[in-house]
């Protein structure tokens, strides 16, 4: 029976979680980056 190849798995978790936390990354920019917008269907002062 084949060995299991621990170092390729701890990779691809290790690839994974930084793909993920650069993902996490670009959206906290976008969402920083981008002012909140108004929109018409909400009325800013209560009737």
């Amino acid at each position: 029976m084949a060995k299991p190849n621990y170092q390729y798995e701890k990779r691809q978790r290790d690839l994974a979680k930084k793909k993920k936390q650069e993902e996490k990354k670009q959206r906290k920019l976008d969402k920083s980056n981008t002012p909140p917008e108004e929109t018409p269907d909400q009325p800013t002062e209560p009737e």
